[in-house]
């Protein structure tokens, strides 16, 4: 394949940066002279993965106790465990600096600006671990939050580690039933909460969904509210004694220093949810040592994030991206939390946040990025100097939105379409500052990660479409499923096809050969895949052809069973100034033909008023698949806007 060449690093900037520091600690450590670049580092770093972690674990700085020998016990996924010997505290680890610089910058719909130094953040945590300590909080106890992006949530996530709790958390639009199909679950001792939050300048309150979980959680013992919007109550008649207010709730600043319980590599500290679309969410629990190490690995060496940086995500705390930004405390960089809808007032909104506060590094959907190509020209509009690196995951950037980033955003910028997810809470495949960018290609494969697209016999599919896997264990792996004890649900969901190998249902594309590490195309889910007449489709080949059109706002296709095969069904939302007609209809379809082939066409193709997502920003092409097929979607609480899928009932296609 030949993508078109967007960016080339410089070779100033790839000399000063962490991956390039790291390339030397690994030549001067191991005596490996043949180790010049990354394709060389990564070559090493799946050849004898046990010595590549321990590796990584000593450059890192990470703070732990214990013997790093043995490296893991297991061979074989998902039997394997790493660092079985050592213990840690992730809080310890994220608070590892306690001078006056800023650690935290909370820019929230709902009030004024709010900056919290490192030193500060220290005092904050204190005085929530120290009523957490009160309730005799134990490693292991579950500690739940039901907060907006502010500077609160990472503060109360870290006192609760502090002590081994697990942490979960969810974002507080999703709806009460949503929230107890995740919640419910894992039944959470301590629930921080807000009493409300502002969406496009209307204030909503929380309250009567707080009571509804109290009510339904009897394991709650403290409902810790915090008074984001002033007109709203946070006290509950319903449950006096349970509900406390965030000021009550805290311990007065005694000046005493934090503690923290070290427990294995292993423990259980975050908690998080699959989408929850096709059924009861999954709870996917991920162990402290293997979530900040690659976490580390992710920010430090693939996104370059260092002490001067300034790094923000557009994330909720129902996604786990808002988990790998917290992460970035560990480097003693400026974390910037957005709470807001980011096209509110205007899409100048975000790019005004970059220019404001100087942020480096800026993680988005591409979402956002399609909806500002069609609109607006931020590197006539802002002042993005800072600017080093751009990152988009939830779903395929299209080829067209990595030309509008170069384009009409910044020409000398690393744009990095990563992809990973929920299941293993990082990437796959991601940012590299030593490497070029091409046009639709996820820039490279983690360090560490064996992954390849393969055929339909597991052997790798250069050149031709295939699923995702990854062939040996890797530090990030889940600790397991929530209720999940002879571990039947967590092989089911990953290792039914070959045992041993990691299927994470993506259908993807390696442009280089075996054993290189770049150049990776996700074309969707492989649950989503179109297969008309046995042809597997993905979603994005479509996607980036009608969502180019300047007739379409936006669009879904599924695949409907018909006739005994599968016939592709197309979607669309229009533009405002466009009429639907038989005219724009014909046109869509020459245009999918003459940029793909005849296979793509649908044979359907209607205008609807909405599109579902689920909260985090991923279309929701099985929902919609399963209405045309007269099944009613379960789950619907897990999408942004579950009215969504009204305009797909009863459709007489």
């Amino acid at each position: 394949m030949n993508n078109p060449l967007l960016w080339t690093p410089d070779p100033a900037q790839v000399a000063v940066s962490n991956m390039q520091r790291f390339l030397s600690f690994v030549r001067t450590t191991h005596s490996l002279d043949h180790i010049i670049d990354y394709e060389s580092l990564y070559k090493w770093s799946i050849y004898d993965i046990d010595v590549f972690w321990k590796t990584l674990l000593d450059f890192s700085g990470i703070i732990y106790e214990g013997n790093t020998t043995p490296c893991r016990t297991g061979t074989t996924m998902p039997n394997v465990q790493f660092f079985p010997e050592l213990r840690l505290n992730i809080a310890e680890n994220l608070l590892r600096f306690r001078d006056t610089r800023t650690a935290l910058i909370s820019i929230s719909e709902s009030r004024d600006r709010v900056e919290i130094s490192y030193e500060q953040l220290q005092r904050e945590v204190k005085m929530l671990q120290s009523p957490l300590a009160d309730l005799r909080l134990q490693p292991g106890d579950r500690v739940a939050g039901l907060l907006p992006n502010i500077a609160e949530a990472p503060v109360a996530m870290l006192a609760a580690s502090s002590l081994g709790g697990t942490w979960t958390s969810c974002s507080p639009d999703f709806g009460t039933q949503g929230i107890l199909d995740r919640f419910g679950q894992v039944k959470p001792r301590v629930l921080f909460a807000v009493n409300g939050y502002t969406h496009r300048g209307q204030a909503i309150s929380c309250m009567e969904k707080l009571e509804a979980i109290a009510e339904a959680i009897p394991e709650i013992e403290k409902v810790v509210v915090l008074p984001l919007i002033d007109e709203i109550p946070t006290d509950s008649e319903q449950f006096p004694d349970r509900f406390i207010s965030w000021e009550s709730f805290r311990s007065d600043d005694d000046g005493s220093q934090l503690e923290f319980v070290r427990c294995s590599w292993n423990h259980p500290l975050y908690i998080m949810y699959s989408s929850g679309t096709t059924g009861t969410p999954k709870c996917i629990v991920h162990g402290a040592g293997g979530t900040l190490l690659q976490h580390f690995k992710e920010l430090a060496l693939h996104c370059d994030v260092q002490r001067e940086d300034n790094i923000t995500y557009l994330t909720t705390c129902g996604w786990m991206m808002w988990n790998w930004l917290v992460s970035a405390l560990f480097l003693g960089s400026r974390v910037t939390t957005f709470d807001g809808f980011p096209a509110h007032p205007t899409l100048n909104r975000v790019w005004d946040l970059i220019e404001d506060e100087g942020i480096t590094h800026f993680g988005t959907s591409p979402r956002y990025l399609a909806a500002c190509r069609r609109r607006m020209h931020p590197a006539e509009s802002h002042d993005l100097t800072d600017l080093r690196v751009m990152m988009s995951t939830g779903a395929p950037l299209l080829p067209e939105d990595f030309d509008y980033v170069y384009d009409k955003v910044k020409p000398n910028v690393q744009l990095s379409s990563i992809s990973g997810g929920t299941d293993i809470i990082s990437c796959f495949m991601l940012g590299n500052p030593m490497t070029p960018v091409f046009s639709g290609e996820l820039q490279t494969i983690g360090l560490g990660m064996d992954v390849i697209a393969a055929d339909s016999n597991g052997d790798p599919a250069i050149g031709e479409k295939g699923e995702l896997v990854c062939r040996q264990p890797f530090i990030s792996m889940p600790v397991g499923f929530w209720d999940d004890d002879d571990g039947a649900k967590y092989r089911e969901a990953y290792f039914d096809v070959t045992p041993g190998v990691w299927y994470h249902g993506d259908f993807v594309t390696h442009t280089r050969s075996v054993g290189q590490s770049g150049g990776m195309i996700v074309y969707g889910r492989s649950d989503a895949t179109l297969k008309p007449g046995g042809v597997r489709i993905g979603t994005a080949e479509i996607y980036r052809i009608v969502e180019s059109h300047p007739a379409v706002a936006d669009s879904i296709v599924v695949g409907q069973s018909w006739r005994g095969d599968i016939r592709i069904v197309l979607f669309v939302i229009l533009e405002d100034e466009h009429v639907w007609n038989d005219e724009l209809i014909d046109d869509l379809r020459k245009e999918i033909a003459a940029h793909a082939t005849a296979k793509h066409v649908p044979s359907v193709i209607r205008k609807v008023n909405k599109i579902p997502y689920t909260l985090s920003g991923k279309k929701v092409e099985l929902a919609v698949r399963d209405l045309l097929h007269g099944e009613e979607p379960r789950n619907v609480e897990a999408l942004a806007d579950p009215t969504a899928l009204d305009c797909y009932r009863n459709l007489n296609i």
